[in-house]
């Protein structure tokens, strides 16, 4: 199969050949449709994230049809399309697995990260962490749920049922899927962006926010809460200035810049400050539900497979509106 892979951080992938994997026990040998281009498979490729298995796959927005199942896998056959998201297997017997919280795992793998991903033709997952998808889609179209659409909607849920006034900072692929669940939950989406980006507001008044504008201005009005989604440190004391007495600011990415010391007077008024962290598959049977009935729509530009470089420096440089998508 072709796969790009990466030898070293901080390096381009290289497009190389690589015997066709093969399932083991309680795994699927997947075909690869199409792999979503997530900004963590950025923070992989340019070393910010640290415990990456060398050389890797990256790439963990996937979709494909299986093409051949392990000993014990009874709940997939052949010819299934599937989803493959960024949680690659747990421990399952830790204390946070045990009480619910397996996105807390003690000793994680991810795709793309410790498990070979989906920038390639094929790859090979535990069956346990894959979803069914639906056929009405394309793959391309499906791929950005898988964490774009499951983070944000994790974020979303972090934030709170009763925040009416949500700010939303950085407006990329997780945004543009969690303001279309926000409005469909009768929420008043405040987005803002890189100053200047004036198409990535256009791009937010058109999904159904209220107001969009530069993240150096204050917000028009007092926000319930907030979800950043740029790995920008000094957006959070901006978002706490922003949200009101008792509300919530949640950093929706897996890695941020470093914070700005700030006054604890904006913290102040059991206002709340929390992180995201990975996903469960409660999250993803859960959004994978209801993405339908919003309906989610995603917006996608696609690479060939061989383009992979170009799709990271166009989404390392804030050139996509939405997500970029890998096609084998």
């Amino acid at each position: 199969m072709r796969a790009m892979v990466l030898e070293k951080p901080g390096s381009r992938l290289r497009l190389i050949e690589k015997p066709d994997p093969v399932p083991g026990p309680g795994q699927v040998l997947v075909n690869v449709s199409a792999c979503g281009v997530c900004r963590t498979d950025l923070h992989v490729v340019d070393g910010d994230l640290t415990e990456p298995k060398l050389p890797i796959i990256p790439g963990h927005e996937i979709v494909g049809t299986i093409g051949a199942t392990g000993y014990g896998v009874d709940h997939f056959k052949p010819g299934d399309r599937i989803g493959i998201p960024w949680l690659g297997h747990t421990c399952g017997h830790c204390a946070f697995c045990e009480s619910g919280a397996e996105n807390l795992c003690d000793e994680p793998g991810f795709t793309g990260y410790q498990i070979d991903g989906g920038y390639a033709e094929m790859a090979v997952a535990d069956a346990r962490f894959c979803f069914p998808l639906p056929g009405e889609k394309s793959a391309a179209e499906l791929a950005p749920l898988l964490c774009a659409g499951l983070i944000g909607y994790r974020s979303l849920v972090m934030a709170g049922a009763e925040s009416k006034r949500l700010g939303i900072y950085g407006f990329g692929a997780a945004a543009h899927i969690v303001a279309q669940v926000a409005r469909y939950q009768q929420r008043e989406i405040y987005a803002f962006t890189s100053p200047g980006d004036a198409a990535a507001q256009q791009f937010a008044i058109d999904l159904g926010a209220v107001w969009a504008g530069d993240s150096d201005q204050a917000a028009p009005v007092e926000l319930d809460a907030a979800i950043i989604f740029a790995p920008v440190g000094p957006l959070v004391p901006a978002a706490l200035k922003a949200v009101r007495k008792g509300g919530i600011v949640v950093c929706g990415g897996i890695h941020m810049s470093a914070i700005p010391s700030f006054p604890y007077a904006i913290l102040w008024g059991e206002r709340v400050l929390r992180s995201v962290a990975n996903l469960t598959r409660q999250d993803a049977i859960d959004f994978l539900a209801l993405a339908p009935k919003v309906p989610v729509q995603t917006q996608v530009e696609t690479f060939p497979l061989q383009q992979a470089n170009a799709a990271l420096q166009a989404l390392r440089n804030g050139k996509l509106t939405g997500a970029a998508v890998l096609i084998p």
